[in-house]
């Protein structure tokens, strides 16, 4: 069972929520639903420029509340477990470039 759905429509939204300080990988996941630190989740998510659908689980590892700082919207960051080095490849690979941009991201 899939418990949440993303889609990234540009690379900035990618580029927003990935964390490369998870290791060895994670996203964040935009979302106002409640969720607590180690909840295990399954997640899909659809990359920019692309129509295949990847799917990981993952545990919860970060926490933006409603009303969060520095205005980042709510979510949660999700360590992902099934199969990390070949999600992250598929991400890093798309953001080569702008993996070393000083832009905001969602969490950090």
């Amino acid at each position: 069972m899939i418990d949440l759905v993303v889609n990234f429509d540009t690379l900035h939204q990618l580029y927003r929520a990935y964390m490369p300080f998870i290791q060895p990988a994670g996203l964040f996941v935009a979302t106002t639903e409640s969720h607590f630190l180690g909840q295990e989740l399954t997640i899909a998510y659809q990359l920019p420029g692309s129509t295949a659908k990847h799917q990981f689980e993952g545990v919860v590892v970060w926490i933006n509340p409603l009303g969060a700082s520095g205005g980042r919207p709510a979510g949660i960051g999700v360590k992902i477990l099934t199969d990390p080095d070949t999600h992250k490849h598929h991400i890093e690979n798309l953001l080569s470039r702008e993996l070393a941009s000083g832009d905001l991201t969602c969490t950090m």
